[in-house]
């Protein structure tokens, strides 16, 4: 019998037998840890693991540049300056941050599989697409208002000193003010300045470049991500499948089944070769991969090597024996796809430590089954080709649970805080606008022609033209309307801004705004919910709120790995 036969028969008796045995998958523990990525970095992003309070004004908090594949925590603050981030939340939701933002993560808590995500935007623009499931909660704080998602859709929020406003895109949301809730629905928009308790509802203006790359990247996932599970027999969402597609292809090897190969790799790729080790707080060392697509392999799944399949390939998670052809009985419920802290298996020798890429049937504490096919190093910069490391003859490599905390060193690299941006809401007749106000802007008020001017310069482009005037505005809070700084590295596509010099780092202190998340509620065990009665439950997942405004609990670190799937496939 050939290796590839024995692996997929020894595959489907183990899961058959775990099956009819009553024994609970290890994936299906759903009570630890949320499993959250920042999914693409473009231009300058930097994040803070802990911050007290206002993470602007915090003198003491830690900010390192960011990287794609980073894991997101509870805690986690991220900032972008003269760029943009994505984040993928483990069941298809993302969070999209416009250049000079700032998004809390303030609350990222699992409780027996009902996910509750709080989120805090402290500055700038971000939208959000979410598909909350039975049970969940989504919400996301800006300025005095916080906007509840109660089921499919997408929203953008602007929160700047003086105020701050929400767009619902598609769907529907609800926006909660001093305990009082205002229904919104795709295409309307509500806008309030600080320290006011007025509402102010209107339309949505045109689209800016922020809208346009945010709707092309949901649609890209969603294609993207429908693409690859077609190659799985996963029923459940799986983060970064999306990337497989767009950087890799995938191919039938054998008895394997489908494998994935990114594009270029040569027979002596070795899936290790570019990336760094990060210390997570609930999981311990994380491989943090430099490839846009280096999410999913390195914490779902397995690797697998065969000359014949160009060597290396990954494996995705296997169900029911790998086979999307067949299917569960009708009482068993497949088990979510376990995160792992990185597919590999560290092994050590006369004190050197190494890495073996973890096949899909280690076993843990066992000698790795990939070992025949070279021991690597543990320092991804000299994983160069087909070289590995080499023991002394006759001497077997001790296989680890886990690496000693001080055995190897984060790469991420410390930087400065972000600033604060100094923007403010003023009314006119052609809506609300969005403008910076430093002492030493150049823009001003001309009261003879009712606009703001540059002092400066004259604007580049009729388009920069209307975003000074105003003229063909639709009211509302968007980025066509903001005067800022130049970009010298801005993405490519963004529209030129109005010059003007820049505001400080730290800023004034803006005004006093109640900027604390409400309290999660409690829901039942329907996955439902109400407010007041009124029952929501029939948009996924309503809610019942509490009186008062908790902080919230610690960081809920993970002492094994949790399920990572959702409840279904959301784009």
């Amino acid at each position: 019998m050939g290796s590839s036969t024995m692996f997929r028969c020894v595959l489907s008796f183990s899961f058959l037998f775990a099956l009819s045995a009553g024994i609970q998958p290890a994936a299906a523990d759903s009570s630890h840890a949320r499993v959250i990525r920042l999914s693409l970095v473009q231009g300058d992003v930097r994040f803070t693991r802990e911050a007290h309070g206002d993470p602007l004004a915090d003198q003491k908090a830690q900010w390192e540049t960011a990287q794609a594949n980073l894991p997101v925590r509870q805690g986690y603050v991220l900032a972008t300056d003269n760029g943009r981030a994505e984040v993928e939340f483990e069941n298809g939701a993302m969070a999209f941050l416009n250049e000079n933002t700032v998004l809390e993560f303030y609350d990222l808590s699992l409780d027996d599989g009902a996910r509750t995500t709080r989120l805090v935007l402290r500055q700038g623009s971000a939208s959000f697409y979410v598909n909350p499931a039975n049970g969940d909660y989504f919400s996301v704080t800006g300025g005095d208002f916080t906007v509840e998602a109660s089921g499919k859709g997408s929203f953008r929020i602007n929160n700047f000193d003086d105020g701050s406003n929400v767009d619902v895109l598609t769907g529907h949301a609800s926006v909660l003010h001093k305990k009082e809730p205002t229904e919104l629905s795709k295409g309307q928009s509500l806008s309030m300045k600080a320290g006011e308790d007025t509402v102010n509802l209107g339309r949505l203006p045109a689209d800016d470049d922020f809208d346009h790359w945010v709707s092309g990247r949901i649609d890209t996932v969603s294609r993207a991500t429908n693409a690859s599970l077609q190659y799985t027999s996963s029923p459940y969402y799986l983060p970064g499948y999306a990337d497989l597609y767009t950087y890799g292809a995938w191919s039938s090897c054998g008895g394997y089944g489908y494998g994935w190969r990114p594009f270029g790799a040569s027979l002596g790729w070795s899936p290790f070769s570019a990336g760094q080790w990060l210390l997570d707080p609930g999981f311990g060392w994380t491989f943090a991969s430099f490839q846009p697509w280096g999410w999913a392999p390195y914490h779902y799944g397995g690797w697998l090597f065969d000359a014949s399949c160009g060597g290396w390939f990954y494996s995705p998670p296997a169900y029911y024996g790998g086979n999307p052809r067949k299917r569960f009985p009708p009482v068993v419920h497949p088990p979510h796809p376990l995160y792992r802290a990185t597919t590999a298996v560290f092994v050590r020798q006369n004190g050197k430590l190494g890495i073996v890429p973890m096949h899909p049937l280690d076993k843990e504490g066992k000698t790795p089954l990939n070992l025949e096919h070279g021991v690597f190093s543990a320092e991804p910069g000299r994983n160069v080709g087909p070289a590995t490391l080499s023991g002394a003859a006759g001497q077997k490599w001790e296989t680890l649970k886990s690496p000693p905390r001080d055995a190897l060193s984060s790469g991420l690299a410390a930087t400065t805080a972000p600033a604060r941006t100094s923007r403010t809401i003023l009314e006119g007749s052609g809506g609300a606008r969005l403008v910076s106000l430093s002492h030493d802007s150049s823009i001003v008020y001309d009261a003879k022609e009712h606009r703001f001017v540059n002092t400066n310069a004259g604007p580049s482009s009729p388009r920069e033209a209307e975003a000074i005037s105003g003229k063909n505005a639709t009211g509302g809070l968007r980025n066509d309307h903001i005067v800022e700084a130049p970009r010298n590295n801005a993405p490519a596509g963004t529209p030129a801004r109005v010059p003007i010099a820049p505001t400080s780092a730290r800023a004034a202190t803006p005004p006093s705004r109640n900027i604390t998340p409400p309290p999660a509620p409690h829901t039942s065990s329907g996955g439902g919910g109400y407010r007041g009665g009124s029952e929501s439950a029939a948009s996924g997942g309503g809610s019942s709120r509490g009186s008062a405004s908790a902080a919230p609990s610690a960081p809920a670190h993970a002492s094994t790995p949790s399920a990572g799937g959702g409840g279904g496939r959301p784009h």
